[in-house]
């Protein structure tokens, strides 16, 4: 054991992102959930824009110009939008305020695995609920858990379902800490909770730019909550956590809805032929509100699958934890790389 980390931290095990080949590489990369499609030629545009005194002054702390931009598109008050370094930073800013050893954190199982990951820094008591085997939501398991923050991924990965708000509703009016409504895909999805965060004082959605607007490089993210919960926030967030840079291109690609709604349109599209091709191969497809699918394939065999897949320069996503290893989450790509997926799976004799 190191002399130098927390006990908690030495004993925590490390959030594992998807792989992440060099750039260059001949891959197609399904295992992530990045959008097939290249960002809004506006947010490039921006990109070109950035000058050197942008570059030499801090930025504005608060990220007022992206702020302006999300009241204007998703109509809800500026002052209600608390901006991150992705949404995971948002995620991270939360737990930092409201969780403490002693205290719960609450979340259904199974879902984005960095929600455990971030409560277990902060030493709090980690209660995971099991989803239904439909993936109903259990209301009053986490009601009766009231834990200072619930974590509900709507969509949910890696089962792609949506929450019903009614569900939502009941959590937001019955919990005594925060429901955090974790809606990173809610750009695929066909309805979201901003109209929840409005009715109740202790509920924050969360979102990101890095799914819905192609820009999962650029690292941004925000949330909307009633001004009543966000100074909390504010106080424990980095001071100048949103560089000029992503608050600049993040602004020209959340205003260009146009650009982002032909690119969702485009991947439902492709998620539902994906979906029809797959079940002709026998996989068990869940329906998806997102940009990716999680399967079942017929014989059960998913590492091998994705052992198999990793060797012909595929890249899927496999979950080697109970309730997951025997099912496989997959990114809708283009049609042309969800062909060659198709294709290849087809060679496996399924």
């Amino acid at each position: 054991m190191s002399k130098f980390f927390r006990a908690n931290v030495e004993a925590m095990a490390s959030y594992v992102p998807g792989e992440q080949p060099p750039r260059g590489t001949q891959i197609i990369k399904l295992n992530s959930n990045e959008n097939a499609y290249p960002p809004s030629p506006a947010a490039l545009e921006a990109l070109k824009t950035i000058d050197g005194e942008s570059l030499r002054r801090y930025p504005e702390p608060f990220g007022g110009q992206f702020r302006q931009a999300v009241s204007q598109v998703l109509g809800v008050p500026s002052d209600w939008v608390i901006v991150g370094n992705g949404s995971d930073e948002i995620l991270s800013i939360v737990i930092r305020a409201c969780a403490e050893p002693g205290r719960k954190v609450v979340y259904p199982m199974p879902t984005y695995v960095l929600y455990r990951t971030l409560t277990e820094m902060q030493a709090a008591e980690i209660l995971e609920i099991p989803y239904q085997e439909d993936y109903s939501l259990p209301v009053a398991e986490l009601i009766a858990a009231d834990g200072a923050v619930t974590f509900i991924a709507s969509p949910n990965s890696p089962s792609g379902h949506v929450v019903p708000k009614d569900d939502l509703r009941k959590l937001a009016s019955s919990l005594s800490g925060v429901l955090v409504i974790d809606e990173a895909y809610a750009d695929f999805a066909d309805e979201n909770a901003l109209d929840v965060v409005q009715e109740y004082e202790n509920v924050i959605v969360i979102r990101t730019l890095s799914k819905g607007y192609s820009l999962a490089g650029l690292r941004l993210g925000f949330g909307i909550a009633n001004p009543k919960l966000l100074p909390g926030l504010f106080k424990v967030k980095d001071s100048y956590n949103i560089d000029a840079i992503a608050c600049a291109v993040g602004t020209a690609a959340i205003t260009d809805q146009a650009y982002k709604n032909a690119c969702i349109a485009k991947i439902k599209a492709s998620r539902h032929k994906l979906m029809q091709d797959l079940k002709q191969l026998g996989f068990r497809v869940w329906d998806s509100q997102t940009n990716f699918l999680l399967v079942q394939p017929p014989q059960n065999n998913t590492e091998y699958l994705y052992q198999k897949l990793k060797a012909q320069k595929i890249l899927i996503r496999y979950f080697p934890q109970p309730g997951l290893d025997d099912k496989l989450r997959i990114t809708v790509g283009t049609d042309e790389q969800n062909q060659i997926l198709v294709t290849a799976l087809s060679k496996e004799g399924l």
